[in-house]
C-alpha cells in the first residue's frame, strides 16, 4: 500500500496526516513534501496524526526525527497523535516518545500546543 499524506494549517500549527505505509519507498517523498510545507508556511509547531498509518519502519522514524529537529531548532514543538499499537511500539522502542509528546487525537494535540480547535 502506498503512503498518502495530507497537510493543513491551523493557526501556527502544521498538521500532517499520514495514511498507508511509511517505509523506505515513501520516506524520501514525505520528507521533501513536509520540508516544503515548513518552508512555505509560517508555522511554529507540528502535529503528526498517524490515525490511518498502518505501517512504519526505521526510514519513517528518520523522517519524523529530522522534522522534529527542524521544528525544535525554531523553538517549536511536535506532538504525535492517534497512534495505533504497532506504530506506538516502534516509537517506544526507538525512544522518540521521550522527546516527542503523544496526544490521544488532534483536538488534544492542539490543546497541548495552546491552540483552540
Amino acid at each position: 500500500m502506498q503512503l498518502l499524506s495530507d497537510f493543513s494549517i491551523v493557526e501556527n500549527v502544521l498538521i500532517v496526516r499520514l495514511e498507508g505505509e511509511l517505509d523506505h519507498h515513501s520516506a524520501t517523498k514525505l520528507k521533501t513534501d513536509w520540508q516544503e510545507h515548513l518552508r512555505k508556511h509560517s508555522v511554529q509547531h507540528v502535529i503528526l496524526n498517524l490515525d490511518k498509518l498502518s505501517f512504519m519502519d526505521s526510514s519513517g522514524l528518520g523522517v519524523v526525527l529530522g522534522r522534529y529537529k527542524e521544528i525544535t531548532e525554531q523553538g517549536g514543538e511536535m506532538v504525535v497523535c492517534s497512534v495505533n499499537n504497532a506504530v506506538k511500539r516502534l516509537f517506544d522502542m526507538s525512544g522518540l516518545f521521550k522527546i516527542i509528546r503523544l496526544a490521544e487525537d488532534e483536538k488534544f494535540a492542539l490543546n497541548k500546543l495552546g491552540v483552540a480547535s
